[in-house]
């Protein structure tokens, strides 16, 4: 139990990667605020899971691209859990993958929005409360592709790129101030939307240096090691959590 006792908030927290975090982090203790913008349903389902198992847990709306609406969720999970020890910025949406030929500016700024604009919102919003606790625990959610630099991905990789050099600068800013901020990479990882049974994830697995095809549990273990205690003289750090594959590539 790493995390007894600790509050975390999880942007995009009710589907996805995002809710894999959210139980991984119950599992460990915490008592988990799970953000969501528009699938309530979701959302609902994850604190009703962890709920079940003897969690804590709430739900919480906000576009995280909208300082407005996040610095209310944040206030309103702190008054309703008392406190706020970790935050993991992981919501995205929107089109990903998209040929630079057929993208316009819009999906570039979405991307940006999500990358940039949201850790901006999101940490303006938590930092205050951070410091006066004297700690705080901060992740965000980058990406693998960081280092492969696929075609396809350059507007994704606009937001991700942000969201790389802004964790590093601002793990500097707000080291003094007791607060960590440390990066994790997925790589393509099991989802609900995922079968592991298929034969894509199956020899995508085989292809590893690990030999099989990763839950995104693993993003949320990740997560529990920054959030924790263990990660207390960690901070800047990327960590891709691939099954080795940008091993293999040698960055």
């Amino acid at each position: 139990m790493l995390l007894a006792g600790k509050v975390a908030l999880v942007t995009g927290g009710g589907h996805g990667i995002g809710a894999c975090i959210s139980r991984v982090l119950a599992s460990h203790g915490a008592k988990v605020a799970v953000n969501y913008s528009v699938s309530r349903d979701k959302a609902d389902a994850v604190v009703a899971e962890i709920t079940g198992s003897g969690g804590e847990a709430a739900a919480f709306c906000a576009d995280v691209r909208d300082e407005a609406a996040v610095a209310a969720m944040v206030q309103a999970a702190h008054s309703h859990f008392g406190r706020l020890d970790g935050l993991v910025n992981n919501a995205i949406g929107g089109t990903q993958s998209v040929s630079f030929a057929d993208a316009d500016w819009d999906q570039y700024q979405n991307m940006l929005d999500f990358g940039c604009k949201a850790v901006y919102n999101t940490i303006k919003a938590v930092r205050p409360i951070m410091q006066a606790q004297g700690h705080g625990r901060i992740v965000n959610i980058v990406t693998e592709l960081w280092n492969m630099a696929p075609a396809t991905w350059s507007a994704y990789l606009a937001g991700k790129g942000a969201m790389v050099g802004m964790s590093r600068s601002l793990a500097v800013e707000l080291g003094p101030d007791g607060i960590t901020l440390n990066m994790i990479a997925p790589g393509w990882m099991q989802t609900d939307k995922v079968d592991p049974t298929s034969p894509g994830s199956i020899n995508f697995g085989k292809g590893l240096p690990v030999g099989f095809h990763g839950s995104a549990d693993h993003i949320g273990n990740g997560c529990v090691f920054f959030l924790s205690e263990l990660g207390a003289y960690v901070t800047g750090a990327y960590l891709p959590v691939t099954g080795g594959r940008i091993t293999q590539m040698g960055a």
